[in-house]
């Protein structure tokens, strides 16, 4: 069988169980390391110096008077401002504080005869050793800082903290006062360069005022007035626009009449010019035509008053015409006249604005000088009532930067170490990096630690678990507590067989030391105890074991027998069980490391089957000599054991690949040497059915039965176990 082709195996979850397993089989792990982390923590705790604390609070505002010279933005008071607390808090621990506080407690010499052997300590050294006994602190959203020092003297610890507090206040105040003074200087260098420019510019003002003949009336406003030629030409441009109007209401009346008929031009002209005569002779004219159709009708065309009729009308038409003619021409001179007036106004109103233009250019210059003289002049007084403000702010009490809230007072008790604190501490990282390692531990462990496992990796089932600490059948008796776990494996190893006849079985492991030559023996004797018969041959030439168990030679055995030095029946020896024989291996020769593969070791296997109802063959390990291989190739079933927790899979994994290589039959896996206690998991198979059957047998004893010669038969099946003696 390939085992490449083998199906992997598939992927498992591990349950609650499966960890609770872990930590009991490596609680020794666990506790150890438990044990070294919690009582180094405890010594490190006690070894370690006492420490004292002591807090001074401050409140901090930022840099103004006590009494404010005007109101500000804020007028309910500080408002918090992490950054602001930050950087003091930086200040603070800064240089410029700390190496005050030294000097003025005389740290470095106090702190020398500790820490440098009575020599003083140099600044760097004990400033960085009194920043790292402070700790600083505030109360959330407000404006107080803590300032915690530590120290193995409760009185040092409560005066430096109360210098840092004195020390940090009075350099708020120095810095403010520096500070004002500084900007006092600084403006009265302004104001003096103010007051030089203002008297340059006086000067300039007055040379420009009599340059340009500024007048007192103008020269006494602070801004440019409205000049003679503007005020003409004002006057000027209104005129001309107003008659421009009139011009243009009068030539739209002269081009609407001129566009009319005659007679309708009759009828439009008098109320368009409001002429009364020609509207008199309109009148006359039409009352002289109806009284010439009324004496035309009385008279001949010949009668005197039709002539006086007629001439009347002709006299009032030729009026009529002349006064149209008349009006006509009189609108007509009134708009050329208008027009030649309005190009009058024109050529003034261009006059006078060059006139002004020069004029007001002349005078800019002025008003220029003056509108900076009244800049500087406004900036000097601010300036002025600038320095006064502070000068009046220099002299105010500047306490409300920096108050001491509380003082610092020397501690009763010690903070550090926190014994509680740090033995607890102990105790969960001990727990923690316990449990932690004994889940590293099992990770790297790759051996065989669950039946799953086995049958994952392997693919093969498991037909017996065997527990710890397991004798010899033959010693330990049929009621054995162990006996079962050797009944479920034989049972197991029946019902795997394909046939009956298959009745030689070699018991295999990979690595030395896991419990085969045990196993097989016991396999063995709990056959027999079946009554059937058995027997176990030593087929470990290198590292013999059986005959060391039983306690008998191994001067002649199984090598004696394929040497053709003895017979069969001469190599074979009888147990304390009457269906139980066993074959020592006998002495191997140098010269005879191959005998295994011999046609004489075929017969004997052959031999053996037809004389025992089932043959058992202990051999060496199958990873280092071909002897197990040889073995398992040969019989007719391959028991493979595997020690719980001693080698790795992948070892485990290539002895059942030889197995498979030289074409033996794996018929299962034997799980030995596992440890009940630890593992409940296992309980089932044999140590269950053992509390539960054999207690109630032994609640109920039988009396002991006579023996032939007259003892009890238990006393006589003791003293069987314990003789071996040759067969034949």
């Amino acid at each position: 069988m390939d085992s490449s082709k083998t199906a992997p195996p598939p992927e498992t979850k591990l349950h609650f169980l499966d960890y609770w397993r872990i930590i009991r089989i490596r609680k020794t792990v666990i506790l150890a390391v438990f044990l070294l982390v919690v009582i180094t923590a405890t010594l490190v705790t006690f070894v370690l110096p006492v420490s004292y604390s002591s807090t001074a609070r401050i409140k901090v505002d930022r840099d103004r008077s006590d009494i404010e010279l005007q109101q500000t933005g804020n007028p309910m008071g500080f408002a918090y401002d992490p950054y602001f607390i930050q950087t003091e808090f930086e200040v603070i621990q800064s240089e410029l504080i700390l190496d005050q506080v030294i000097e003025r407690l005389r740290l470095k010499e106090v702190w020398g005869k500790t820490l440098a052997n009575g020599q003083t300590l140099k600044q760097e050294e004990a400033r960085r050793f009194l920043k790292s006994k402070i700790k600083l602190d505030t109360v959330r959203g407000t404006s107080l800082i803590a300032i915690t020092v530590f120290s193995e003297k409760p009185q040092e610890a409560a005066d430096i903290a109360n210098m840092i507090a004195t020390v940090y206040k009075e350099h708020r105040r120095e810095e403010r006062v520096e500070m004002s003074k500084r900007g006092i200087d600084s403006l009265l260098k302004r104001v003096d360069e103010q007051r030089d420019k203002i008297a340059k510019l006086q000067k300039k003002v007055e040379d420009l005022r009599l340059q340009h003949n500024i007048s007192d009336l103008m020269a006494s406003a602070d801004a440019p007035v409205p000049l003679i030629t503007t005020e003409t030409l004002r006057r000027l441009t209104q005129l001309k626009y107003e008659n421009q109007a009139e011009y243009d209401r009068q030539k739209t009346l002269l081009d609407n009449l001129k566009a009319l008929k005659p007679e309708e031009l009759v009828q439009a002209l008098p109320r368009a010019t409001q002429d009364t005569l020609l509207s008199t002779w309109i009148e006359q004219r039409a009352l002289a035509q109806q009284q010439l159709l009324a004496v035309e009708k009385d008279y001949g065309p010949e009668h005197v008053n039709v002539v006086k009729a007629k001439a009347l009308l002709a006299d009032l038409e030729r009026k009529v015409t002349e006064g149209v003619n008349g009006a006509i021409l009189a609108l007509e001179s009134r708009v050329a006249s208008q027009k030649k007036y309005i190009d009058a106004l024109e050529a003034q109103v261009k006059e006078a604005e060059a006139q002004d233009i020069a004029k007001a250019s002349e005078s800019r210059p002025y008003w220029d000088a003056k509108r900076e003289l009244s800049d500087a002049v406004g900036l000097g007084r601010l300036l002025e009532m600038r320095i006064a403000t502070e000068q009046v702010d220099q002299g105010l009490p500047k306490e409300v930067m920096v108050k001491i809230v509380d003082s610092a007072t020397p501690g009763t008790t010690p903070v550090k170490p926190n014994k509680p604190l740090n033995i607890a501490l102990g105790v969960i990282i001990g727990l923690i990096v316990g449990i932690g390692l004994a889940f590293f531990i099992e990770y790297l462990d790759t051996s065989v630690k669950t039946i799953d496992d086995v049958e994952r990796a392997l693919q093969a089932p498991v037909l017996g678990v065997i527990p710890q600490n397991v004798g010899l059948m033959i010693e330990e008796g049929i009621e054995s507590p162990h006996a079962e776990a050797y009944r479920v494996l034989r049972t197991n190893l029946l019902f795997s067989r394909k046939d009956d006849k298959l009745n030689t079985i070699a018991v295999v492991s990979a690595g030395a030391g896991e419990g085969k030559s045990t196993t097989v023996f016991n396999l063995a004797a709990v056959f027999a105890q079946s009554g059937q018969r058995v027997v176990v041959v030593d087929s470990d030439l290198r590292r013999p074991t059986l005959h060391k168990m039983l306690k008998v030679t191994n001067s002649i055995g199984l090598t004696n027998y394929l040497l053709k030095q003895n017979s069969l029946e001469e190599v074979i020896q009888t147990t304390g069980i009457p269906t139980l024989d066993f074959m020592a291996s006998g002495k191997l020769p140098s010269s005879s490391l191959g005998i295994l593969s011999s046609l004489q070791m075929r017969d004997l296997i052959n031999e053996l089957k037809q004389r025992y109802d089932f043959v058992f063959f202990d051999s060496p390990p199958i990873m280092g000599v071909s002897d197990a291989s040889i073995l398992a190739s040969a019989v007719d079933m391959t028991l493979q054991v595997i020690q719980y927790r001693r080698y790795p899979q992948p070892m485990n994994i290539r002895a059942k690949q030889l197995i498979e290589k030289v074409g033996g039959n794996l018929v299962g896996i034997v799980l030995n040497n596992i440890n009940m206690s630890q593992d409940e998991s296992y309980y089932y198979y044999s140590g269950y059915y053992h509390d539960y059957y054999y207690a109630h047998r032994e609640e109920t004893p039988a009396p002991a039965a006579t023996s032939r010669n007259g003892g009890s038969e238990a006393s006589e099946e003791k003293k069987d176990r314990i003789e071996i003696n040759p067969k034949y």
